[in-house]
């Protein structure tokens, strides 16, 4: 919801299905698909490819993109973990203004068991 809100506050368009694909390479964000490589193997705990990943953003973009990649993981992985294990339910006010993202993105298919 945020990127969306934040994109009409700016005028910015963004195609929420990018980040449903293979490839991130038609975002429009420099490095994405090394960048969305390292979110999904530290989100998957794929311990066996996170150091070669981790190498490759320090090689490409330097020790101080790796920390702001790390950290950004790191926040977006806790907050629906933290929201989730303490049991806070989606705001009807919220759940009503991401009807629209979540079908989009086919979140509800997502939901755990």
């Amino acid at each position: 919801m945020r990127l969306r809100v934040s994109g009409q506050q700016t005028g910015n368009e963004y195609d929420l299905r990018s980040v449903m694909g293979d490839s991130m390479a038609e975002v429009g964000l420099p490095h994405a698909d090394l960048l969305s490589c390292f979110a999904e193997v530290i989100c998957a705990w794929d311990l066996g490819r996170i150091p070669g990943v981790r190498a490759n953003i320090l090689d490409t973009l330097g020790e101080k993109a790796l920390a702001d990649a790390a950290a950004t993981v790191a926040a977006f992985n806790a907050y629906p973990r933290m929201a989730d294990a303490t049991g806070i339910p989606l705001e009807n006010s919220k759940e009503n203004a991401t009807m629209e993202m979540r079908a989009e993105l086919g979140i509800e298919s997502l939901k755990y068991s």
